[in-house]
């Protein structure tokens, strides 16, 4: 019962004017503090008369009012809608299917939005929506709201309008036709069937107009030798989960060779099933995803590839071309050609080699064995550039043959080896227009820059592979001043309308037996897919031709896409510079590979440093006249001797915060297209500070770690043996270490309880979870100073690990037999020798977040409650609560807990996404934006989990298996991770939890982790 008396401390505060009260009301101390006097200078802090009592006052009130401070989060008011849209639904997500194609990604695509913002990007799962979005497309989200965009169109270095820019163009069209001048239209592949035909329509209306299609990193070759042999410049559409045997020479198929998207099917011949699993023999020269995938992998330079090319087709083929490869190698190519040939169609072999003679004895063997996995019915569509047309066009202009010369999708003054000559061909250009995104290189340089929107904000359509037909549809309106290339060919045909109108029109005609509005909800539609026939082609005349190749004097540059940054379209995106490469483990940098053995010669080396940080040497690096001073080196174990790598995509400058302006240029290395070239290398002088956030090379023999065992140990011995559970004492008793705890279990077994899942077998360290991961929880960038000191704020990690000795079982196997302490043999200086990787290691990928732990040292520990298990099996953060002690962190034997060392969010320091008002539209609404001085790490994202259970509620229906999902298990295209709720028997995880292969990750600590692994199988 509440009372309303009221109570005086003094007769005083009956008089509402006294002085006294109004001094009390004013002052938290009565007498004034003399602070000026201690702390203005030191002499007269030295000789301050302050009292101890109030120097204690003063202190006790600083402290508190700064601790106050630091916790004290921003502070929001919402304003409500004045006219809600019906459509909308506020703290409700809508989804759009769509597709992107940007000329190098492809993929089909939900895209998550909320109260009208795309916030985040999933995978499109409905039969038809094969590709699954990469790293780079989830980060695209983030594209849309970069504040560097073109945000209007631009005559000679202007703002202008659309209608100034459609009279410009028009009027140089009509002048070109009334000279008999050349008009270009300078393209990325398109892949779209209803752009196509307006280009094909406006050069019938212009009988001097012709198409360049300009892929900047190509597949050129290889599509000259399929056209040569079907008649058709596509590419195979590779189908791995139907190969027991894949024989990769130079292909970094589960990267970005041909546009990449094989994983998913190359999982699933790779989890073993009744006892079987495919093999896979890798040879390359870089260490790629691919290469550490391998079963078995061969170092070589490209010229041994090439001649080990050449062994492969004799012995599938019965051929005798002469062949000069190595010794060292001859042996293992010849297990792989003979193991190949006994498989027959279900075994395959790909090929990045770029030479038309070596792209065309892969056919030739792929037809030898009647591969079911090499499949052309269904050809790839999303590569179709010539090198020779582009060639020829950059000759035309500098010969000022092209009067007008409109692009869209390419920035070839920035990716063109002979960015110069055509440079200089572009000045010879009367009239030049860029469609771009940004005001790139490019741009910068032409007539026109005319702003393009954002795939978000665009229609489109997409033939990604032959009968196949899917959307690219807007999810927002587009943000600035920009229109599509496709509404100005609209309007340069003569036609009525815009570009939707035009789209839809045409899509009737392709989804016959479907709707449009159909094919717009599903996003994707399958029709009638044609098959290829072969001709008759003279496979000899091609292996002899590459049976000639050389070993290049010198060293051999490999250049290759970065995971993170692919061919350098969204170098301005955070989220991808701070990615961690998934082999190096080095952020925000470009650098060139070396081999241990060639570091070792040329003196150049890569070491921890005292504050954590990893530095490396310099290489001065010339090829074809172009010298680079001063690339920064890292030690790359499995890089071949006598290859360095280096990747595209960096070195941009246009358009870039000064944050994101980092590396090298490579593409001024790429001649002729090819990716490899020959080059000198010697050391520099100086020291490049990197950014790296994995320090441990190797296991060091913690085969507890990860476990891994061979397919023949998987068959004939019991899983006790491979998959070896962690004993404890107690009571002077060897027990399994699950079965003690030093707390009672609570009982489980009601409600949902969470589990995921991880398959190593499946997982190939693509980073794709990652990047998700970022999207979904609000994740900060931090920058390459703070990922220097350790400060990096991932989620999710993807530990990469490396054998010492040839294999992780050698290494294993050298731990177990350490003799004593000391000497070569003893554990001190066995364990300093496992340190070190070995020159072609194996390598395993360990996915590794908060394990939820049911008895989490974490939750002991925290003074204020601010972590907690909930029922469902989640470790909660309250972060509210948290005042940054940071004994979680300390506490956790898994290390997954990230603390915010500064306010990352609205802060010039940090000026990324979330310092601007634009970039911070992408943030979740339903996932709170941490502050400085509170520790952060994986929720299992408990908003997911809580958003599926009030939906199944309100529809009043039980959870479907599947439906459980998180922004990592939604990312992953492998299906390594699996999420869902063991209590449901049914479900797919529940099965995974008593699989024979699941183990936990320190299994003897005795956290009891709701997160659970998989042993590595390897089919050695």
């Amino acid at each position: 019962m509440s009372s309303n008396k009221k109570y005086w401390k003094s007769v005083e505060e009956l008089d509402g004017n006294s002085s006294i009260v109004e001094a009390l009301k004013n002052n938290e101390f009565v007498e004034e503090i003399p602070t000026e006097d201690f702390l203005g200078n030191n002499e007269a802090l030295s000789s301050s008369a302050t009292t101890r009592r109030d120097f204690l006052k003063y202190v006790g009130f600083t402290t508190a009012a700064a601790t106050l401070a630091a916790c004290e989060g921003p502070v929001h008011k919402s304003i409500p809608y004045v006219l809600q849209p019906e459509q909308i639904i506020p703290g409700i997500a809508d989804y759009y299917a769509t597709s992107v194609f940007d000329g190098f990604d492809f993929a089909n695509l939900l895209v998550k939005t909320r109260e009208g913002r795309p916030i985040k990007i999933d995978n499109n799962t409905l039969a038809g929506a094969k590709f699954s979005a990469n790293a780079r497309i989830h980060a695209s989200i983030l594209s849309l709201y970069d504040g560097m965009r073109l945000k209007e169109p631009k005559i000679e270095g202007k703002n202008a309008s659309w209608s100034a820019v459609d009279s410009k163009i028009k009027s140089s069209i009509a002048d070109a036709k009334a000279k008999g001048g050349q008009i270009v239209l300078l393209t990325n592949t398109l892949a779209s069937p209803s752009t196509e035909k307006l280009i094909a329509d406006f050069i019938s209306k212009n009988p001097t107009a012709k198409h360049v299609i300009y892929d900047a990193v190509s597949e050129s070759e290889a599509l000259d030798a399929f056209e040569t042999v079907y008649g058709k410049r596509a590419l195979v559409d590779y189908d791995f989960s139907k190969a027991s045997l894949i024989v990769s020479v130079g292909a970094d198929f589960l990267g970005d060779w041909q546009g990449g998207s094989y994983d998913s099917g190359y999982a699933q011949g790779r989890i073993p099933k009744a006892g079987k699993m495919s093999r896979h023999f890798q040879l390359e020269a870089n260490m790629t995803l691919s290469g550490a995938a391998a079963d078995k992998r061969l170092a070589m330079s490209t010229a041994n590839q090439k001649q080990a090319l050449v062994l492969i087709y004799n012995i599938v083929t019965g051929a005798s071309v002469p062949v000069a490869l190595d010794a060292k190698f001859k042996s293992e190519v010849t297990k792989a050609g003979q193991q190949l040939k006994s498989a027959g169609s279900k075994g395959v072999l790909v090929s990045g080699i770029q030479d038309k003679n070596a792209q065309l004895l892969v056919l030739a063997i792929n037809q030898a064995l009647l591969s079911e996995a090499f499949v052309t019915t269904g050809l790839r569509q999303i590569r179709k550039g010539s090198n020779q047309k582009v060639a020829q066009l950059v000759a035309e202009m500098k010969a000022g043959n092209v009067h007008t010369l409109i692009m869209s999708g390419v920035n070839p003054v920035y990716t063109l080896a002979d960015s110069n000559s055509f440079q200089q061909g572009l000045k010879k250009v009367k009239t030049s227009v860029a469609f771009s995104l940004k005001e790139d290189e490019t741009a910068l340089l032409s007539t026109v820059a005319a702003a393009v929107p954002h795939y978000l904000e665009s229609w489109g359509d997409l033939s990604l592979t032959e009968g196949t037909y899917s959307v690219t549809q807007p999810t927002i309106r587009p943000l600035f001043n920009t229109k599509q290339f496709q509404d100005v060919l609209v309007s340069l045909n003569g036609l009525g309308g815009n570009f939707y109108d035009y789209l839809k029109a045409n899509a009737a005609g392709i989804v016959a037996g479907s709707s449009w509005n159909k094919v717009l909800h599903d996003g994707v539609f399958v029709g009638v897919i044609p098959a290829s026939s072969p001709s008759s082609v003279d496979y000899t005349a091609a292996a002899n031709g590459l049976s000639q190749s050389k070993v290049a004097q010198g060293f051999e540059l490999v250049l290759y896409t970065k995971t993170g940054m692919g061919d350098g379209q969204q170098a301005n995106n955070p989220w991808l510079q701070e990615f961690p490469d998934p082999l190096t483990r080095v952020s925000w940098d470009n650098y060139v590979t070396v081999a241990p053995a060639d570091a070792k010669t040329l003196g150049l080396s890569n070491a921890i440093v005292a504050n954590g940080g990893l530095n490396g040497s310099y290489a001065t690096l010339t090829a074809n006249g172009v010298t680079f001073d001063k690339v920064p080196v890292i030690v790359q174990p499995g890089q071949a001797i006598g290859t360095v790598g280096m990747a595209l995509g960096y070195g941009r400058k246009a358009a870039l915060k000064e944050e994101m302006q980092v590396g090298l240029n490579a593409y001024t290395l790429y001649k002729g297209f090819n990716n490899v070239q020959a080059i000198t290398f010697v050391k520099a002088d100086g020291e490049h500070e990197f950014a790296c956030v994995q320090g441990q090379k190797t296991l060091m023999g913690r085969g507890d770690i990860i476990k891994e065992t061979t397919l023949e140990i998987f068959n004939t011995k019991d899983a006790e043996i491979w998959n070896e559970q962690p004993m404890v004492s107690l009571d002077h008793k060897e027990v399994e270490a699950t079965s003690v705890g030093l707390w009672d279990s609570f009982d489980r077994s009601i409600g949902h309880h969470f589990n995921l899942s991880i398959d190593l077998n499946a997982c190939t360290g693509c980073g794709a979870c990652v990047i998700a991961c970022h999207a979904e929880n609000n994740v900060p960038v931090v920058g390459k100073s703070e990922i220097r000191r350790s400060r990096d704020m991932h989620w999710l990690r993807i530990d990469r690990y490396y054998s010492s000795e040839s294999t992780f079982a050698e290494d294993d196997e050298k731990k177990d037999n350490f003799k004593g302490l000391f000497g070569k043999e003893g554990s001190l200086g066995g364990f300093g020798e496992l340190e070190s990787p070995s020159d072609n290691p194996q390598v395993a990928f360990q996915p590794v977040m908060c394990q939820h732990c049911n008895h989490a040292p974490c939750e002991t520990v925290c003074p204020v409650a601010a972590t907690s298990h909930g029922r469902q099996g989640q470790n909660m953060m309250a972060y509210n609560r948290c005042v940054g002690t940071r004994y979680c962190a300390n506490n956790c034997p898994y290390k997954v807990r990230r603390f915010n060392w500064f306010l990352y969010n609205e802060n010039s320091q940090f000026d990324y996404h979330m310092n601007d008002d634009l970039g911070r539209m992408v943030l979740n609404p339903d996932v709170n934006v941490r502050s400085r001085g509170v520790m952060e790490k994986c929720s299992m994202c408990i908003q997911m989990t809580q958003a599926t259970i009030l939906k199944a509620k309100n529809e009043g229906r039980a959870i479907v298996d599947g439906e459980f999902q998180t922004a990592c298990s939604n990312a992953c295209s492998t299906g390594a991770m699996i999420f869902g709720d063991v209590n449901d028997k049914e479900s797919k995880v529940a099965e995974l939890v008593e699989d024979e292969r699941m183990y936990h990750l320190l299994e003897h600590v005795g956290t009891k982790p709701n997160v659970i692994y998989h042993v590595k199988v390897r089919n050695t």
